[in-house]
């Protein structure tokens, strides 16, 4: 195998850490077989939850994780696949998603090296490490209802709706939420796992208007996604592809397995898929950063949202409507990104389709 063997006196840290883990979170010591890496949010107790698309499962890693101190982390490295491939000695190494523990600052990075699932840490000074996956306290829930694990379609549309399953994951008030695809009638679902895992959630079905294609849809998934209070509620911002922006209560996710219309609060244009989103706040004000693989890093501000009562007329020729954003220029080429700390983000960088660079920036 070739993840590397942990130093002595980390395998005694991530031992304790998860000692404890399991024993308030239910995680057990054991060996997860995951068929894939595709999607990372960082939960309690050093909590991380790996989205396994292509099994259709989320798993809960106890990564003992527990030195460091955020507030001072500063990761900048240049082609990120080489380094991790360095370190995994591995050929090739395609990078899924990454996620900030906020507690350290440290970096955990989801691959595919070599075909085989992967994760990476990097701390806050910018070293590497492999997480190894033997002999991990975890638990896992696996998503009732996932697609097959075939490729359906005809010509371009033709895919693997399996690796749908899963679109993005974020840990919010002692739940798991996901986005991606079901079997059900509806095929847009977001879920609700309560943590510790238990039965796993059918979830609700998500239609949108869409403002671009002037009609309402629910057969696209969410892409990505961030829970944020709006008003002292409770809410999922998410976007889908051509890009709608819909705000979801999260109360009205709790009628599990029916279906609910989200309110589209914004058109940001088509032709484009939307790539990553966080919430943060500065100057005493809240706003989203949504990356973008056509339209650049937009920043939104998330007053007035609430209020909104959603577009319900076409939005044509590529235009925009609904609550409004700035393009962040200097942010150009991001593909991942999250949080650091209060002032910085974390971001994997794609500038002209060449190497891709992890940086920390100044949240704009």
């Amino acid at each position: 195998m070739y993840l590397k063997v942990l130093s002595l006196a980390a395998l005694i840290s991530f031992v304790s850490a998860a000692t404890h883990a399991a024993d308030i979170r239910g995680l057990e010591k054991g060996t997860p077989e995951m068929k894939s890496a595709t999607h990372l949010a960082f939960g309690p107790e050093d909590i991380l939850f790996v989205g396994d698309a292509k099994a259709a499962t989320i798993f809960a890693i106890a990564t003992g994780d527990t030195e460091g101190d955020a507030s001072k982390a500063s990761i900048n490295i240049d082609n990120l696949p080489k380094a991790i491939g360095d370190v995994l000695h591995t050929a090739k190494v395609e990078i899924n998603d990454l996620a900030v523990n906020p507690r350290t600052g440290s970096a955990f990075v989801a691959v595919t090296a070599d075909d085989k699932a992967a994760l990476v840490k990097i701390d806050g000074g910018g070293k590497i490490t492999p997480l190894s996956f033997k002999d991990v306290s975890f638990s896992k829930a696996v998503l009732s209802n996932a697609p097959e694990d075939k490729m359906s379609g005809e010509g371009r549309r033709m895919m693997n709706r399996r690796m749908e399953s899963i679109t993005d994951i974020a840990y919010f008030e002692n739940k798991v939420l996901v986005s991606g695809l079901s079997t059900a009638e509806s095929p847009s679902t977001v879920r609700e796992l309560n943590f510790p895992f238990s039965e796993s959630d059918k979830g609700m079905g998500i239609e949108i208007y869409h403002a671009a294609h002037g009609k309402s849809e629910d057969g696209s998934a969410m892409r990505t996604f961030v829970p944020i209070m709006i008003d002292g509620e409770p809410n999922i911002l998410g976007a889908y592809i051509c890009t709608p922006l819909v705000r979801i209560p999260v109360k009205e996710l709790e009628a599990s397995g029916g279906k609910l219309k989200a309110t589209t609060v914004a058109e940001l244009g088509n032709m484009n898929r939307p790539l990553d989103m966080i919430s943060y706040e500065k100057d005493g004000a809240s706003f989203l950063l949504l990356s973008n693989s056509a339209r650049g890093v937009m920043k939104i501000p998330t007053a007035g949202l609430k209020e909104i009562k959603g577009l319900t007329e076409p939005v044509r020729g590529g235009g925009v409507a609904g609550q409004g954003f700035e393009k962040v220029e200097s942010m150009a080429g991001v593909i991942q990104m999250d949080k650091l700390n209060a002032h910085s983000a974390l971001i994997l960088v794609h500038p002209d389709n060449s190497s891709q660079h992890l940086k920390t920036v100044e949240l704009p």
